[in-house]
């Protein structure tokens, strides 16, 4: 297992991923909130990796997750009610952190975290920030079983899906 920056040739991998976990939510074996075509597309990620913030866990040379790791905190972000105050320059935000479908349960999801953790640690960031669907309850229970906190739920419009209960999560390394 490998994480590191995604490259141009990680694109179709990546893909293929949303497009299992939009499959298996449409065969209602999963439940993300997301929607086929809205968000995440290959542009989602296409745009990612052109800033240089996607990046890539691979398993025996292939991609098995993907995250998006930057510093941008969302609009909906400013409403929240962090415990935790923090300067722009101190806070890691992970997005859209997938998990191809057929390799879940095999500690894809928390090595993730735990790289995005080690990797704010490097970039002198002590706040971490993390979002999801409130109807994503899977993502939510490995977040609180790693130490994020559940600090506020926001309803908006996000990624442009309609009606969103963001959840918000946070946790301080300081």
């Amino acid at each position: 297992m490998e994480i590191r920056k995604a490259v141009q040739a990680d694109l179709d991998g990546i893909e293929k991923i949303y497009d299992r976990i939009h499959d298996g939510e449409a065969r209602g074996l999963s439940t993300t909130g997301w929607l086929r075509g809205v968000y995440p597309t290959r542009r989602t990620a296409q745009d990612a990796l052109s800033r240089g913030d996607l990046f890539v866990l691979t398993q025996d040379g292939a991609v098995a997750a993907a995250a998006i790791i930057n510093q941008t905190q969302v609009d909906v972000y400013k409403t929240a009610a962090w415990k935790h105050e923090a300067r722009e320059e101190e806070v890691m935000v992970l997005h859209t952190l997938t998990v191809d479908p057929q390799l879940g349960g095999r500690g894809f999801g928390r090595a993730f975290v735990a790289f995005y953790e080690d990797y704010a640690r490097a970039h002198a960031c002590p706040a971490l920030r993390i979002d999801t669907n409130a109807r994503n309850t899977r993502a939510r229970r490995l977040y609180k079983s790693l130490g994020y906190e559940e600090i506020d739920i926001v309803p908006c419009r996000f990624n442009g899906i309609p009606d969103v209960q963001l959840v918000c999560l946070e946790k301080y390394l300081g």
